[in-house]
């Protein structure tokens, strides 16, 4: 689909630097898009890949219309990688239409603590292959790797901090945790530490979650 955040995220990296194809299929007419927000990122996948609709023109964005498309998702793909799933969700029921064709069904785990992962640990239990790293998926799918794993992949670019744990990363273990809270036991002030959080993000060993809470996501 074109949902915010995990659609959004995978459309622009498939279509990132212009050697990629991606596929949506959406749950309204395909001369409307929902989320508005992504308008351009439509355009771009419609341009440079395959925009796919069984609603009318005109269609709007009905709540029903979501999980319906879902059978046309898990019919399009040879395998379905759950990021994040509340245990009733949509993606849930993308996986199990999955299951149901035999397609291969992945999903990544989370904090024991969060009703986000709640979804994805019920497949894993079920039989779906856990993903750790995008190594897993390729070997899961067959698919030979293209790039050589690398020892500094995810890291900072910061020589202050080799060879040894970042302070920020060993203090929020790997559990949502608020930037308050971080403050106190690093010590480090708001501006400080919303300067290191951000570093972090951007080298992937830090995710922003809803709710201004922060979570750790790489072995860092």
């Amino acid at each position: 689909g074109l949902a915010l955040g995990t659609d959004g995220a995978a459309h622009e990296g498939a279509l990132a630097g212009g050697a990629g194809s991606t596929i949506a299929v959406v749950g309204t007419g395909l001369d409307r898009v929902y989320p508005k927000t992504h308008h351009d990122l439509a355009h771009r996948i419609a341009q440079e890949g395959l925009l796919i609709s069984e609603f009318t023109l005109g269609t709007p964005p009905l709540p029903a219309n979501f999980p319906k498309r879902n059978r046309i998702v898990a019919g399009l793909t040879r395998g379905t990688l759950v990021v994040e799933a509340a245990v009733q969700s949509g993606s849930l029921i993308t996986a199990r239409l999955a299951m149901d064709m035999g397609r291969e069904v992945l999903a990544i785990p989370g904090s024991i603590h969060s009703p986000q992962a709640k979804g994805c640990h019920a497949l894993i239990k079920q039989g779906a292959k856990l993903v750790e790293t995008a190594q897993d998926v390729l070997e899961e799918m067959r698919w030979p790797s293209t790039a050589a794993p690398s020892s500094q992949a995810g890291q900072p670019d910061d020589p202050d901090h080799e060879g040894h744990e970042d302070p920020v990363l060993g203090a929020m273990g790997y559990d949502p945790v608020g930037q308050e809270a971080l403050s106190a036991r690093t010590g480090l002030g708001p501006a400080d530490l919303g300067a290191r959080l951000l570093e972090l993000e951007m080298a992937g060993q830090v995710a922003r979650l809803p709710g201004a809470l922060f979570q750790r996501v790489g072995l860092g």
